[in-house]
């Protein structure tokens, strides 16, 4: 029987000939591709247009423009420079969306209507903006396709991958699934073209590859303890001065760890090669991490502008001039890649003249008297029109970030099940920052090798498309949390709480029990099926659902304990039984054809599947997990 995923029974072959791969970031994005027939070249998207001086473009900002009337106008560097050069008049009236993938993060209630807010307070369902940067990324994808293939490529020849933070819950990676399916990748009746693909999980695949020649030495040369290559892509020049040792490649049983440093969120993973021939590899801690990307160091950056200004003053001046606050978010963005352990000269911000002018306007006062009356702080002003920030103040103000992650790399490091972790790589955006490189070698550089890629911002992008290549390449992960459903057992005596006790069709029985599929931690193999079988109440019956339960604790018995909660719901579509018997009793007694349904539930991929059959009838069931509609 086939793996029924989201109502189809049997996968077609695949009829893809190129993956690509959507990197869909925080705050940066981007995509790859590679072709099937030669699966060893990964190919990086066109240098977009727009973009900042002396950055390199292989991504583009995760911004959404629209206009007035709601309609999609750009995405990316366009759409923030378009942005910029709108009147304030003007702009106001734009619906302007950044940083918004942290919202599946963050809402505990994410639904099909949960709503995004824009620069200028106005509300779009979230959906919307998701669907709209996934079809922008699509159709670029397929123009840039056809231009290097010579005919036209279709949206049915690829297999589309999309990347997700693996600490995501099930409800954010189906929300993924559904903005792709609308923005015309892959389709509920197709969703075997389209997989979902986590970040760690992704930038691991890709560093079991790693040759020596691809990592990047220490720098600089006064460092005490040299450890393996560290810095970002631009100090390939320092080579002569530190040496790389000579670094085995990852080999069979090698185990090493991942901390994926993002935008929004911090990822770790740790798994074990157990193919050196096929690369094949086990997950041996579940994955872990929290909201601790640099959008932390954006926070703090405002609660710094906030005790200089005033938080009353920040709050008008973002609601009034909704374009120059970008201005000024994106001039602290590349100061804030510039900060540097190694450097003490100060980062100079420069204030948007709308800004100078509304504090002039709301304070009576200027700037530099507020700024003077801080100085203590180490930030001074420039008669440039600057605001001079020590480098001690900018390193304060990645310190509360920079703890989060390390608190969260020591949970796993401690983990027994860990054990003695080889290598440690470091990648995503945020890991291109020094300061968060020396604070993590200074941190556990003495407990394992660190180990930093060349552009480890496109770490995760270049696996993804290993990932749709070989989507079997993981086989082994360990589960997030623990699934199961709520059902009725037999009552006995002394064992089940009287409270519990129900009698139905003559019998007594304990409710709500908790029938776990899977334990938090468990291992579970890419292809482990879990077999359950329900009757339904009566063979007449031509639905079941069944409540999806979660917990992160190993041990909950009833659905009803505290820190279980309800996170989806099971669908079986039973179409009509070949008999019809009205006066069935509860439960299927006897006297009526016994109607059992067997469902069988993944748990080893990305994402949970379930397919089922009727026994009564011999055919398969359409099964369906919804895990956004509760």
């Amino acid at each position: 029987m086939g793996s029924g995923v989201g109502g189809v029974l049997e996968p077609r072959p695949p009829t893809h000939f190129v993956v690509v791969a959507i990197d869909f970031g925080t705050t940066y994005s981007g995509y790859a591709f590679s072709f099937t027939r030669d699966p060893d070249s990964v190919h990086m998207m066109k240098k977009w247009e727009g973009g900042d001086p002396g950055v390199q473009n292989q991504k583009t900002p995760t911004i959404v423009l629209l206009t007035p009337e709601g309609v999609f106008h750009s995405l990316g560097f366009t759409a923030r420079d378009t942005y910029h050069d709108l009147d304030p008049s003007d702009a106001k009236r734009w619906l302007y969306f950044d940083k918004f993938k942290m919202v599946l993060h963050d809402d505990q209630s994410l639904n099909r209507d949960t709503l995004l807010e824009a620069a200028n307070g106005k509300k779009v369902p979230a959906l919307q903006i998701f669907s709209h940067a996934l079809r922008y990324f699509r159709d670029h994808a397929l123009r840039e396709l056809t231009d290097q293939a010579g005919v036209p490529v279709l949206e049915e020849d690829v297999r589309w991958v999309i990347t997700v933070p693996a600490i995501w819950s099930h409800p954010a990676k189906q929300f993924m699934r559904t903005a792709a399916y609308q923005a015309g990748m892959g389709s509920s009746s197709r969703p075997e073209q389209l997989l979902i693909a986590l970040e760690p999980e992704a930038a691991a695949i890709y560093c079991r590859r790693l040759r020596r020649h691809q990592l990047l030495p220490e720098r600089p040369q006064e460092l005490r303890t040299p450890r393996y290559s560290l810095g970002s892509d631009s100090v390939c020049s320092d080579t002569e001065t530190s040496p790389i040792p000579a670094i085995p490649e990852l080999d069979r049983d090698t185990v090493y760890g991942v901390v994926d440093c993002g935008g929004g969120t911090v990822d770790i993973t740790v798994h074990q090669m157990t193919d050196r021939t096929t690369g094949h590899l086990k997950e041996l801690h579940k994955a872990t991490g929290g909201p601790h990307g640099s959008i932390g160091v954006d926070a703090e950056f405002e609660r710094f502008l906030e005790t200089i200004f005033g938080t009353d003053f920040l709050a008008t001046f973002r609601q009034q001039r909704p374009a120059a606050y970008v201005d000024l978010m994106i001039a602290f963005e590349s100061r804030k890649r510039n900060a540097s352990p190694y450097r003490s000269t100060p980062l100079n911000i420069a204030l948007p003249f709308s800004f100078i002018d509304l504090y002039r306007k709301y304070k009576g006062k200027d700037v530099e008297w507020a700024i003077k009356k801080q100085q203590h702080l180490g930030v001074r002003w420039s008669s440039q029109g600057m605001l001079r920030v020590e480098q001690e103040t900018m390193r304060q103000l990645f310190l509360p970030t920079l703890s989060s992650i390390t608190q969260a790399i020591e949970s796993v490091l401690s983990a027994p099940e860990v054990g003695q972790l080889q290598y440690m790589f470091l990648v995503g955006g945020f890991a291109e920052s020094e300061l968060l490189q020396k604070h993590i070698r200074d941190a556990f550089g003495h407990r394992v090798n660190v180990i930093i890629p060349q552009g480890m911002g496109l770490a995760i992008l270049r696996g993804a498309v290993q990932f749709g290549l070989d989507p079997g390449v993981v086989t082994v992960r360990r589960s997030r949390l623990t699934y199961g459903v709520g059902v009725l057992n037999r009552y006995q005596k002394g064992v089940h709480p009287p409270e519990k006790r129900v009698v139905a069709a003559g019998a007594e029985w304990c409710a709500d029990v908790l029938d776990r599929f899977v334990v938090v931690d468990e291992s579970v193999a890419v292809g482990d099926v879990v077999v359950r079988s329900y009757t339904p109440a009566t063979p007449a019956q031509s639905t079941v659902i069944l409540h999806l339960y979660a917990t992160q604790r190993h041990d909950a018995k009833f659905v009803t304990e505290e820190g279980v909660e309800r996170v989806g719901t099971l669908h079986l579509d039973l179409g009509s039984a070949p008999r019809r018997h009205h006066h069935a009793p509860e439960g299927g007694g006897r006297g009526s054809p016994r109607r059992e349904i067997t469902v069988n539930m993944k748990f080893g991929d990305t994402e949970v599947k379930a397919s089922a059959v009727d026994h009564l009838t011999g055919q398969c069931v359409k099964a369906n997990i919804d895990f956004l509609t509760l």
